[in-house]
């Protein structure tokens, strides 16, 4: 009987899958086998280092890639514990890596965090970074730096939220549209009380969005946001993501507490937004990564691909994330690939997410987060593995 029951949910979230993202779209399938990939790097924990998290990737002007990554420091792995930001670097499309040097971040010895990195160029050819700061439980905002000489040195640090307030933005999410104007995707996280601490924050999300129209001098929110349209969320629109589709549309997304990531778009470079839906991606709680593949029409997602379910046990801590899969897909015809999985086989004490994507001329770099049992964390080490462009064809 319970068979049958398994059977008959996994029909009928296939068939709703289909209606989000492009109606009548076909849905990817459910994992099948693992995809062809190959790790080049592990950054493990270690004594004076508990957790390497979230990550990403630039290309530099002499040839080699620059990584950076928040490297936690003390005793402590949880997000809201001292951290630092470390840069790798390498010369050879990402096969071998340096060693950590650490980036010096204004006030980061005088905030409870600095952490969740993004890397893009400027329009004038400089470096930006881009990193959270975390004051406080009511004030946690994005800051870039510029670099003038490829990530040697950094500029002054922008605040790219003029008001205070707690706003989540995952790592490498910063993008640039095609019309030049930069968009940060954020989650506001309202307060609830003066007590500075977790308990004080509303963890029900609102999706909004920062912009930039002189190259990132100067930033403001955009007019619009978005809320989850349903009463019953926990958890509200977090951690949300953006692409620039063909034409102009902004495709953002969110993860949510309702079994699925929830799906805007915009028309106006990201002032507007319509209200959120269902997407086909089903999902737990965690984050769904997205980036269009190089001089296509397709795009790369990694998520992790189903919410918790009888039959799969899962420890409170962490949540429901893994595997993480992988699939190709197109927004404009509504069509995807099988999904594949990249890491993990569904072990309830592991968890592999915040995936950061980089392309070289013959494959993709993803640096994500990874652990389980032996860390005592799921997000306690960064695992950089490589998938070549014919593995996702």
């Amino acid at each position: 009987m319970k068979r049958k029951i398994v059977k008959v949910c996994v029909v009928m979230a296939l068939l709703v899958c289909s209606a989000g993202a492009g109606q009548g779209a076909q849905a990817a399938a459910l994992p099948e086998l693992p995809i062809a990939s190959r790790t080049v790097l592990e950054i493990a924990p270690g004594a004076g280092n508990p957790r390497n998290s979230e990550g990403a990737f630039l290309d530099l002007k002499d040839g080699r890639i620059l990584f950076v990554y928040s490297r936690f420091v003390g005793t402590s792995f949880s997000d809201e514990a001292k951290a630092r930001l470390a840069v790798r670097r390498s010369a050879d499309r990402g096969e071998t890596w340096s060693e950590d040097e650490l980036i010096v971040t204004p006030e980061e010895n005088d905030v409870m965090n600095v952490m969740s990195v993004s890397l893009l160029r400027f329009g004038n050819g400089d470096v930006g970074i881009f990193y959270l700061l975390r004051r406080s439980w009511h004030d946690m905002r994005m800051y870039c730096r510029r670099s003038t000489d490829e990530g040697q040195t950094w500029g002054e640090p922008v605040r790219c939220m003029p008001a205070a307030g707690y706003y989540v933005v995952n790592n490498d999410r910063v993008v640039r549209l095609a019309s030049g104007r930069l968009v940060i995707p954020a989650a506001l996280h309202r307060s609830l009380g003066d007590k500075n601490a977790a308990s004080a924050v509303d963890w029900r999300g609102v999706a909004e969005f920062f912009l930039s129209d002189d190259d990132g001098r100067t930033w403001r929110k955009a007019r619009g946001y978005a809320t989850l349209p349903v009463p019953h969320t926990k958890s509200g629109l977090q951690e949300p993501g953006l692409i620039e589709l063909a034409g102009g549309v902004l495709w953002a997304w969110a993860r949510t507490d309702l079994g699925r990531q929830y799906e805007m778009f915009s028309h106006d470079n990201g002032e507007t937004w319509s209200v959120p839906q269902p997407s086909r991606f089903t999902s737990p709680n965690s984050p769904l990564s997205m980036k269009l593949l190089p001089n296509t029409n397709r795009l790369l997602a990694l998520w992790n691909p189903g919410p918790s379910y009888d039959t799969r046990p899962v420890k409170p801590i962490g949540g429901d994330r893994t595997p993480l899969v992988l699939a190709t897909g197109t927004n404009s015809t509504g069509t995807w690939s099988r999904t594949r999985i990249l890491d993990g086989q569904g072990a309830a004490d592991e968890g592999y997410c915040y995936t950061a994507m980089h392309f070289t001329s013959n494959s993709v770099i993803l640096a994500y987060c990874a652990g389980g049992e032996l860390d005592k964390n799921r997000l306690a080490r960064i695992r950089i593995k490589k998938v070549s462009f014919e593995a996702l064809r």
